[in-house]
């Protein structure tokens, strides 16, 4: 077991943090109970090179599971943000929205329109020319993403974007999850039955039944606990963050 953790830990090295909470640990969720089968089931104290070249080619699977866990979760954004009424670091934006405080968002209008050199929306402009306004607040949002890169000067905005991309890429992964864990359980379930393919042990029929209840545990966790409303939740409280870093820069252009 001592290789496939060495080993795991020579690829987490390829990940970023960003990359390890939003990407990989997504996809390592959705994939739970067959990998819980793959450590459980295999004999891992036997077959030396047998161990290595499964420990590979699962740490391979999840990089590519992860990749496309970000995938499924981009997917899902804009039929997303059409239910919401549009991306929230826009609508947040907007004058009739109440999170942010009406007279800072005067503030970071007037601050932001100098930085992306455009004239900021006034309140006729949003309900007139709607799409014009959007698109100023597209352009500010912009520009506070690239400016606000570094987690060590915006750690708590970091960890609401990997809580924002961790619940969108869990809600991408959510069916195919469970459709992978129905798989596992059937293949537990027949095997427990018939006995096949070969004579269980009383130890092996005790790790398939810790298969069955991560299973279930999986089941449950996804059912209840990956929403789309949560990933709504998510997103706008990182969208605030990102409004309110505004207040960052404000304060270091009056010194």
């Amino acid at each position: 077991m001592s290789t496939l953790g060495d080993t795991g830990t020579m690829m987490l090295k390829f990940y970023d943090a960003y990359s390890v909470r939003a990407r990989f640990i997504p996809a390592m969720l959705g994939a739970a109970p067959a990998l819980a089968a793959v450590f459980l089931l295999i004999p891992w104290k036997e077959f030396d090179l047998y161990v290595v070249v499964v420990s590979v080619a699962m740490l391979g699977l999840l990089y590519a599971l992860s990749d496309w866990a970000r995938k499924q979760g981009q997917a899902l954004e804009p039929g997303l943000y059409n239910q919401i009424g549009g991306k929230p670091s826009v609508t947040l934006m907007h004058r009739p929205d109440r999170t942010i405080d009406p007279l800072s968002k005067d503030r970071y209008r007037t601050f932001l329109a100098t930085k992306i050199k455009h004239p900021a929306p006034t309140e006729a402009d949003e309900q007139q020319n709607a799409a014009q306004a959007d698109a100023f607040y597209e352009l500010a949002g912009t520009w506070l993403r690239t400016n606000t890169r570094d987690t060590k000067k915006f750690p708590i905005l970091f960890n609401n974007n990997c809580a924002y991309g961790f619940r969108r890429n869990l809600l991408g992964v959510k069916w195919p999850a469970l459709g992978l864990n129905a798989l596992v359980v059937a293949i537990c379930a027949t095997a427990l039955w018939y006995n096949w393919p070969i004579s269980m042990s009383d130890d092996t029929v005790k790790r398939v039944l810790v298969v069955l209840v991560v299973a279930a545990a999986h089941a449950l966790y996804f059912l209840l606990g990956v929403s789309k409303q949560n990933v709504v939740l998510a997103a706008r409280t990182y969208a605030r963050e990102l409004i309110l870093s505004t207040e960052v820069f404000i304060k270091l252009r009056a010194r």
